[in-house]
C-alpha cells in the first residue's frame, strides 16, 4: 500500500470531523442566526443589491462593472450545475445522519459550493475595479463560505474547491474581456 492510499481514509476521517463540529457549532442560536443570513445573501440578494447599487454610485461608468459580474456569473452557474451533475457528490447531511441540514439545499449535489462559487467570482470582479469595496466583500464572501459548512450542507472541501475555481475564473475573466 503506498502512502497516499494510506493517508486518503484519514483526510477523509479528518474532514468529516471538521464538517460534524462545525455543523455542531451552527447548533448555537446566535450562530445559526447569523449564518443563515450569510447563507441566504449568497443566494444572491447581496450581490444583486450591490450590482444596484454600484450602478446608483457610478452611473453609467458602473455599467462594464456590473455586466462582467453578471456575465461571470452567468458562467458559473452553468458551470457548477455541470460540475455537480457530473460528480455527484452527496451533500453532508444526506450522507451522514449525524450532520443537521440547517437550510434547505438548493439541489441535491455537493461539489463545488455555488454559493462560495458566485461570492468568490463576484468579489474578486467588484474589488477589482473598486478596490474599496474589498473590506466589505472579503467578509461577506468569507461569512457565505462558511456558512455553507456550518449549515450542513457542504464539506470543507467543497468550499475550499470553489474557491480557488472562483479565484481563477474571476483572474481569467479580466483577459478574456480586455
Amino acid at each position: 500500500m503506498n502512502t497516499e492510499t494510506a493517508t486518503l481514509p484519514t483526510r477523509l476521517t479528518r474532514e468529516l470531523r471538521l464538517t460534524l463540529a462545525l455543523n455542531r457549532f451552527g447548533g448555537h442560536r446566535p450562530a445559526l442566526l447569523t449564518f443563515r443570513l450569510a447563507s441566504r445573501l449568497g443566494d444572491g440578494l447581496f450581490w444583486y443589491a450591490l450590482m444596484a447599487a454600484i450602478l446608483l454610485v457610478e452611473g453609467r461608468a458602473g455599467l462594464p462593472i456590473v455586466t462582467h459580474m453578471a456575465a461571470v456569473g452567468l458562467f458559473v452557474a452553468a458551470l457548477y450545475r455541470a460540475m455537480k451533475n457530473v460528480i455527484r457528490r452527496p451533500r453532508p447531511c444526506h450522507r451522514h445522519t449525524a450532520i443537521v441540514a440547517r437550510v434547505r439545499p438548493l439541489d441535491e449535489f455537493s461539489f463545488p459550493s455555488g454559493h462560495t462559487l458566485h461570492a468568490v467570482c463576484f468579489s474578486v470582479v467588484a474589488s477589482s475595479y473598486l478596490p474599496a469595496l474589498a473590506w466589505l466583500l472579503i467578509p461577506v464572501t468569507a461569512l457565505i463560505a462558511a456558512s455553507r459548512v456550518v449549515l450542513g450542507v457542504h464539506y470543507p472541501s467543497d468550499v475550499l474547491a470553489a474557491i480557488s475555481l472562483g479565484v481563477a475564473i474571476a483572474v481569467s475573466s479580466f483577459a478574456i474581456i480586455a
